[in-house]
């Protein structure tokens, strides 16, 4: 029996230790420019993808790690380096999932190479699942998908929104009802290709934090695609169709499907984004004296940084054991994806506080990264379901109770 071990192999330490010298040399000095711009940093996303960091192979090497823990461990390092700039990097990736998660092996051989593009010719993709009136609440989507018989298209009308890269994408994996009386049982996912007519970009969004990563409404009016655009293809759609019909459950849904691997990944981001505001307050209260000698000699500031610590550490352990547990079919018995995203977020934004009070009026200026960090921290308790719906997914699997 191989002894428990929590130790990284060479691999992974070598692929941690590259991705941490792309994020401290590359990104950390532009971070705070690509911050007040509000802008894709397409620049930094060039340099990513001429080094091998942003591209499709790249990605689908960690995630064919047999121990899962490959892509927490670039997440973790891509977002110590900046929030921003990690999610302009990784936001393809939610497309990506969402076209593993439900697309056949022949669309996922189709498409995925057009997520990225190449080093020549940069691309990014966009999952889009949230509406104004369904966000938590996936069974009120409204976006339609109508079958139309004669062409075999399928033609999407709707209003999607909180989309990273929504609109300046290349490609669009849109989640859409086929059957709004099914609710979530009736939605699928849909490939809008490069150029379709009716798909626009409407409001871009003015955010707290993340700034350097897109978000934007997609607007689908009238937008048709091929039958083959159908992640899963229409005869998979309408076997899972008639067993919801005839009352027989189903084991998840299109935008459920790509949340649940995702889960873990998000988790990981929040843990470089915690790590990087501890070092910054631990290195600052080492350094800065008043009444004579280091804050940190104080109680108050040393139990603190002592709590950032243990918090960080467990939230990994936490990320990596759900990482796992996906890499290696281990079944969720306990939520433990949920877990991993409900500490980590809350964590994240716990930290980046205390590292604010620590370095007192300096941490609230531009001057020093961790505002940049906590406005940054904030959307982990938010986005790829809120704190609270983890609470609720968590008791549900817990309790088996249907908890409102």
């Amino acid at each position: 029996m191989t002894a428990f071990n929590l130790a990284l192999n060479e691999d992974q330490t070598t692929i941690r230790d590259w991705v941490h010298t792309f994020a401290a040399d590359t990104m950390r000095p532009a971070a705070a420019e690509w911050d007040e711009r509000e802008e894709t940093p397409w620049p930094i996303i060039q340099e990513a993808a001429k080094v091998g960091l942003y591209s499709l192979d790249f990605f689908t090497t960690q995630a064919f790690d047999p121990t899962g823990l490959s892509m927490p461990l670039i997440m973790e390092e891509l977002f110590w380096g900046d929030a921003g700039l990690g999610l302009s990097l990784t936001g393809t990736a939610l497309a990506a999932a969402g076209l593993v998660a439900n697309g056949t092996q022949e669309q996922i051989i189709t498409w995925a190479p057009e997520l990225f593009g190449t080093a020549d010719d940069i691309r990014v993709a966009a999952f889009c699942s949230s509406e104004p009136n369904a966000g938590s609440d996936v069974s009120s989507m409204r976006t339609r998908a109508t079958y139309d018989e004669a062409t075999g298209d399928w033609i999407l009308n709707g209003v999607k929104t909180w989309a990273t890269n929504g609109g300046i994408a290349h490609v669009h994996v849109v989640v859409a009802t086929t059957d709004p009386a099914l609710g979530s049982r009736g939605q699928a996912s849909f490939v809008i290709p490069p150029n379709t007519p009716g798909l626009s970009q409407g409001q871009k969004f003015k955010k707290h934090g993340i700034r350097a990563s897109h978000t934007a409404e997609v607007i689908l009016d009238n937008v048709r695609v091929p039958g083959d655009c159908l992640l899963g293809g229409k005869d998979r759609l309408d076997e899972r169709l008639a067993r919801a019909r005839s009352g027989t459950s189903a084991r998840s849904n299109a935008a459920m499907a790509t949340f649940e691997s995702s889960r873990p990944a998000v988790a990981a981001q929040a843990v470089g984004i915690a790590r990087a505001a501890y070092e910054v307050a631990l290195e600052y209260a080492q350094v800065r004296e008043q009444f004579g000698r280091p804050i940190i000699d104080n109680q108050g500031v040393a139990f603190t940084i002592a709590d950032m610590r243990t918090r960080i550490d467990a939230a990994r352990l936490l990320t990596w054991r759900a990482s796992w547990m996906a890499a290696t079919n281990q079944p969720f018995t306990a939520a433990e994806g949920s877990m991993s995203k409900l500490y980590a977020g809350e964590t994240a934004k716990w930290v980046t506080s205390a590292a604010m009070q620590i370095l007192g009026g300096n941490g609230y200026t531009r001057e020093y990264p961790v505002e940049r960090m906590h406005r940054d921290s904030a959307i982990y308790t938010i986005f790829e379901g809120t704190s609270e719906i983890q609470r609720l997914v968590i008791a549900r699997t817990l309790s088996d109770v249907p908890i409102r």
